[in-house]
């Protein structure tokens, strides 16, 4: 029986990480890298997946080049993806990376998924599959590796962090709408060209009847606003130093000091949250 090793990589950290771990623990294997490209990534995901090639001295397979984010959008009459209708997951990740493997399973050959779920990430899980060819298997979890594991790793390996997480904590879309707001502020100061664009899609989406902003309760127009950027800067600021003042530095531990991310800070009213297979 023919074996393929897959591992799927988002541009985030934790798959980048396992792609390293598994060039480095397990040589023997033959793996083929993915990336499901929506066309609309932060131009820093194209760039860390540009080093990371270099690193594992192969080219990352992308798959669904045909088929971007716009040609999905007017199949959903404009109705943009929300938290309760995932439809940019389902047909900009999930459904061509089914269509890849495809044959591999009609064939009758075994498939082998390896997924960056964490030794810490005990809420979440794989892919479930009903194909008895098809097998997901988490090495992180499987070794103890967590989310400081993830960080040893990268610097080691002298990657270190996609450089979006100067100011995001997330690769995907740029306009996602699981970011929070602080990420959407973010993103006007940092590519305010891209937070055009994501206005001019809500713009159109509402012209044609969708419910949907891409942030709760409130329109890109209206959270652009200088006083509400500003206000949203400064809660977050409040945050992030509840959090630092609450964390205790592990001296065992080569990473000084575990980085907050913007999820750590999560607010249920503000977004927060990610797709498995987008946002590892």
């Amino acid at each position: 029986m023919t074996e393929h090793h897959v591992l799927g990589l988002s541009g985030g950290k934790d798959s980048a990480a396992l792609a390293v771990y598994m060039r480095q623990h397990h040589p023997e294997l033959d793996i083929d890298y993915f990336f499901t490209d929506t066309g609309k990534e932060l131009p820093e995901v194209y760039e860390f997946l540009g080093r990371l090639e270099g690193f594992l001295g192969k080219p990352i397979l992308r798959l669904n080049p045909d088929r971007d984010f716009d040609f999905w959008l007017r199949q959903y009459g404009n109705f943009l993806p929300s938290p309760n209708t995932r439809w940019c997951t389902r047909k900009l990740k999930l459904e061509p990376f089914k269509q890849w493997i495809r044959p591999w399973l009609t064939a009758k050959d075994k498939v082998i998924s390896y997924v960056a779920i964490r030794a810490d990430e005990d809420h979440r899980e794989g892919m479930v599959t009903q194909d008895s060819h098809l097998t997901v298997r988490l090495p992180f979890r499987e070794a103890g590796v967590d989310k400081i594991g993830v960080l040893e790793i990268l610097e080691a390996s002298g990657l270190g962090l996609p450089k979006y997480y100067d100011w995001r904590s997330r690769s995907g879309c740029t306009f996602c709408f699981f970011q929070q707001k602080i990420e959407w502020v973010r993103l006007k100061r940092t590519h305010p060209e891209e937070f055009e664009a994501a206005k001019t899609y809500e713009k159109t989406a509402l012209e044609h009847g969708s419910p949907f902003t891409w942030t709760q309760r409130e329109s890109l127009g209206e959270l652009e606003q200088p006083v509400r950027m500003a206000q949203i800067e400064a809660d977050f600021t409040l945050r992030r130093e509840r959090e630092l003042a609450n964390r205790r530095p592990n001296p065992l531990r080569t990473v000084d000091q575990e980085p907050v991310d913007i999820d750590d800070l999560y607010l249920e009213d503000e977004g927060g949250g990610a797709c498995l297979i987008c946002h590892k």
